[in-house]
């Protein structure tokens, strides 16, 4: 086992629900801002690939930063097979121990970003469970057990010392009592997206401008009818993201249309290329228990990158009660609120008020919040975890705008 730089005597253990090299979202995000307080060890999903030499388990250990490690435990082939997620927890929990015993470290706190039974890793350490989706209601999505999800979510409830829910919905689902969740959204990197209009303009676009703009994954998550629907007023169309699990049919029909076009995935960092060379963003959500349980981080990147918004009502679109986010509630009336968002202020100064509210909601206030409600900082609490979007960016007092 590598030494790691800098003191680890007090890390934060950060057992994340998606792997540091997949697809950047709020485990990676948060990680790396907690480590501004404390080294964070990013334990990754266990992997069956990571190094089992001789019979014994192992793990590969990486040092992203001098403040942040990578942890990739071994683990059995699909874990969450009917029998072996206990073979895995298992697995995970030994490697993270191991790793600890490695560095000489004492953990402080023990983040888990999941369901797993990962606590009794590190016993005496202060457990965080941090919920960045309704996992249970997600279970079809994700082709896991609800039952067992269901099982597992309650007894991570009663073992956590603090509970902290990335949405309004999974808050008040979690409220029991001797359970009082901490509300802390996702938030946006913001410094990345503020470069959007600098950004030379992607290649592969072939639209003509105006143009609305999807970033995301399409999946079942998605209403395409609203996609089909601004397609169908003559609007140009760009989907940027992986297609999965979503109607196959439908999307080919959709992206074979001439005002519409799919690029397919695309890296992290060259996302503000592709928003640059969008006019409105889109977050078309279908109505759904997962969805409404969900903080989809596109709005705000959309905003940090000075785009106006055209979104679904779901509860944390809500919460962020900006004007610069319109909100629909059919096929018609979204294609009117992209209509309606194309033809508002696209001045230098909406652009910046859009980017200002962002940054109020960036990564960097959702960790220092968080480290608050660790006692790993003495600061006082911020407002955009703690009360509603508009108190956390001073915004006007105007609601998101329904349209239909």
């Amino acid at each position: 086992m590598r030494a790691l730089p800098g003191d680890w005597s007090r890390p934060i253990v950060f057992c994340a629900g998606t792997a540091w090299h997949g697809n950047r979202g709020s485990d990676q995000h948060m990680a790396e801002q907690l480590a501004r307080y404390a080294p964070v060890l990013y334990v990754d999903p266990p992997s069956w690939r990571a190094p089992c030499r001789g019979g014994t388990r192992g793990a590969r250990l990486v040092a992203v930063s001098e403040r942040l490690a990578l942890l990739t435990p071994w683990g059995p082939p699909g874990p969450n097979r009917p029998g072996m997620r206990k073979t895995a927890d298992a697995a995970v929990r030994w490697s993270i121990r191991r790793t600890l015993r490695a560095l000489g470290a004492e953990p402080s706190t023990v983040v888990i970003a999941c369901l797993d039974d990962l606590f009794g890793a590190v016993p005496g350490a202060r457990r965080v469970l941090y919920g960045t989706d309704d996992f249970v209601a997600g279970a079809e999505l994700m082709g896991i057990s609800e039952s067992r999800l269901r099982r597992d979510e309650g007894h991570r409830l009663e073992e956590a010392d603090v509970v902290v829910a990335v949405s309004p919905v999974l808050a008040d689902r979690w409220r029991a009592p001797g359970r009082d969740p901490v509300l802390i959204p996702n938030g946006c990197d913001a410094a990345l997206f503020v470069g959007a209009d600098a950004a030379p303009p992607p290649a592969d676009i072939g639209l003509a401008p105006p143009i609305a703009g999807y970033v995301g994954h399409i999946s079942r998550r998605i209403d395409l009818a609203l996609l089909e629907a601004v397609a169908d007023r003559g609007r140009s169309l760009l989907l940027v993201g992986p297609a999965a699990a979503c109607d196959t049919e439908r999307f080919d029909a959709l992206r074979a249309l001439p005002n519409v076009q799919w690029v397919g995935p695309k890296p992290f960092a060259a996302l503000p290329s592709y928003l640059g060379a969008v006019d409105v963003g889109l977050v078309p959500y279908a109505d759904t228990t997962f969805n409404r349980g969900s903080f989809p981080l596109k709005t705000l990147e959309y905003l940090a990158a000075g785009r106006p918004v055209v979104a679904t009502a779901l509860p944390s679109i809500e919460w962020l009660a900006t004007e610069h986010v319109l909100v629909a509630r059919s096929p018609q009336g979204y294609a009117d609120a992209v209509d309606r968002a194309l033809s508002g202020d696209m001045s230098s100064a909406a652009v910046e008020d859009r980017r200002a509210f962002a940054r109020a909601h960036a990564w960097e206030v959702r960790a220092r919040d968080l480290a608050i409600a660790l006692g790993l900082t003495d600061s006082e609490r911020l407002a955009p975890c703690f009360g509603s979007g508009r108190e956390a960016a001073a915004a006007s007092s105007v609601r998101p705008r329904t349209v239909a």
